[in-house]
């Protein structure tokens, strides 16, 4: 009797599309199928892509940039950061992070990675928002790629301002120091990968990459679900 309700429920009020808004259909859950074969893909484990690069150039080594999707303004990139970061949905995070994770598997991309790191909140914002959007991304990478993840290697000990408005200066003036790796023992020797939402400057991730290589990171790649390219 509870699933005749569920069922109709679903009927008179359909879940919608985190993307599109459109109504989801059958099996379809958090993104329908069409916005999940036509998300703006930056394909940049297939090609390289010099913008992403660049970013960390001439500052810290990376072994490699990734970055699921085109963020572009408006589109439905930046809806589904927006109900990941601000409507209280880790699970569309979960899920773009397990669908990332299929398709870097699929092209050999997992082979050699020993752990998923997200970056942290710090526990003043933790508390505010309730989640880390970063972790979803990560345990779904795991599930997708399967290497392990953990959010107990890397804390953020500073609080900081947003980095919203800031030139790239401030941004990296801002987030200088800020990460802590409290389990040494995790990172030491291994390929360590850095898992954000957004990547714009690159200045937080920045900071993450130094705090992971100076506690002896073998490497490190860094993966974000969405970038400018």
């Amino acid at each position: 009797m509870l699933r005749y309700w569920h069922a109709l429920l679903d009927l008179v009020y359909p879940d919608p599309c985190r993307a599109c808004g459109t109504a989801l259909l059958g099996n379809e859950s958090i993104v329908c199928t069409r916005c999940r074969v036509n998300l703006p893909r930056t394909d940049s484990h297939l090609v390289a892509i010099d913008s992403l690069r660049l970013k960390f150039a001439g500052k810290v080594p990376v072994q490699n940039v990734y970055a699921f999707l085109k963020f572009e303004r408006a589109g439905k990139v930046q809806r589904l950061l927006h109900q990941l970061k601000y409507n209280n949905q880790p699970e569309v995070g979960l899920m773009l992070g397990r669908m990332y994770g299929h398709e870097l598997r699929q092209a050999g991309v997992g082979t050699g990675l020993d752990l998923i790191v997200p970056v942290p909140l710090h526990p003043r914002k933790l508390a505010q928002r309730g989640y880390n959007q970063s972790d979803s991304l990560a345990e779904g990478l795991s599930e997708g790629l399967g290497v392990a993840w953990s959010n107990e290697v890397l804390v953020r000990q500073k609080f900081t301002e947003t980095q919203t408005g800031k030139s790239r200066f401030e941004r990296s003036e801002n987030v200088a120091g800020i990460f802590e790796v409290i389990k040494p023992a995790r990172v030491e020797n291994q390929h360590i990968v850095v898992v954000d939402d957004v990547m714009t400057t690159g200045a937080t991730l920045e900071s993450a990459i130094e705090a992971l290589l100076q506690n002896k990171a073998a490497s490190v790649t860094v993966v974000a679900l969405a970038a400018a390219v």
